[in-house]
């Protein structure tokens, strides 16, 4: 089954009902991206995207969202395991497919000095459809009345970062890496970074995250408080069995009473309000020349030359 990605998930209810038959038999389509699996009462949400490095795509961020619903929302769940496939743990929107539907959509040639003007307002809609079911995911998580671990294995970048954050446990392989990364393209952070960093390490430290851009170590990240554990990567998915099916044998309910408590005392009601935000910022400079020359210069694999940075 291949979910239409036009169509708003509000009005979908034929099409989610026919993904939730799916996840009941254990799969979601023969082409889906989200591989889901369970092993007693632990679900297991897994990023197939490997060639993207775990990058979501319209279609597999809407899966995402439909996923993380339907585990967060089936009470004989009562552990939600997040992972990625391979080396990477997710790297947030996929920037090629943006790139590609953003060019796709103009009409004629433009002047190669013309280029970036003729796409800006292109992409801002692409990053809104993915951005926003990644945002309709981590509110799932932060609702679910179940403990949500994120098992990261590799680089957790951009987005990545901010569905890692959302879990209640994170843990982490010692190879594995974290970065805020959205100012190599001149976005402005979404995904929930700008929500849970300043909560998690405080103002200062998280906007020296931001800004200076700093790849974390595992052992640094979680130093700072932004993880949980961090396991060797040798044996790292048996730890994770063994923390989720400890989980899942434990008092959900009250795990439950106390997730909620505990989010509302860091005002995590707002988060919701937050996440529009976000998104908002995000897709003004996605539209933005800044983003187009960003967005070259990345594929180009030069240093950026920002319209506002020139004089």
């Amino acid at each position: 089954m291949s979910l239409n990605t036009h169509t708003d998930l509000r009005h979908q209810g034929s099409g989610v009902q026919m993904l939730e038959k799916a996840i009941v038999a254990g799969h979601l389509s023969e082409h889906s991206s989200i591989r889901l699996s369970r092993e007693g009462a632990v679900g297991c949400i897994t990023l197939h995207r490997p060639e993207r490095l775990n990058a979501l795509d319209v279609t597999a961020a809407q899966d995402l969202y439909l996923a993380a619903r339907q585990y967060a929302q089936d009470e004989t769940i009562r552990v939600i395991v997040l992972q990625g496939t391979g080396k990477v743990f997710c790297s947030g929107a996929d920037l090629k497919y943006i790139r590609a539907r953003g060019e796709a959509t103009g009409n004629g040639a433009a002047p190669a000095d013309s280029h970036h003007a003729k796409l800006q307002g292109r992409y801002g809609r692409l990053f809104a459809q993915i951005v926003g079911n990644i945002h309709r995911t981590i509110c799932e998580f932060r609702r679910a009345p179940k403990p949500v671990i994120a098992a990261v294995d590799g680089a957790a970048a951009a987005g990545g970062l901010g569905l890692a954050l959302s879990a209640d446990l994170v843990v982490a392989s010692a190879r594995s890496t974290f970065e805020y990364a959205y100012f190599k393209t001149a976005l402005t952070g979404a995904e929930g970074t700008t929500f849970f960093l300043p909560k998690l390490v405080g103002l200062r430290r998280a906007l020296e995250l931001a800004l200076l851009n700093r790849r974390l170590t595992a052992a640094e990240a979680q130093t700072l408080g932004l993880i949980s554990v961090v396991y060797e990567t040798e044996g790292f998915e048996e730890q994770v069995t063994t923390l989720a099916q400890q989980l899942a044998e434990g008092p959900t309910h009250s795990y439950a009473e106390a997730k909620r408590l505990m989010t509302n005392a860091i005002g995590t009601e707002h988060l919701a309000e937050h996440l529009a935000h976000e998104l908002a910022a995000l897709t003004r400079a996605a539209d933005s020349s800044n983003f187009a020359e960003g967005l070259t210069a990345f594929f180009e694999k030069r240093p950026p030359r920002f319209p506002d940075a020139l004089e």
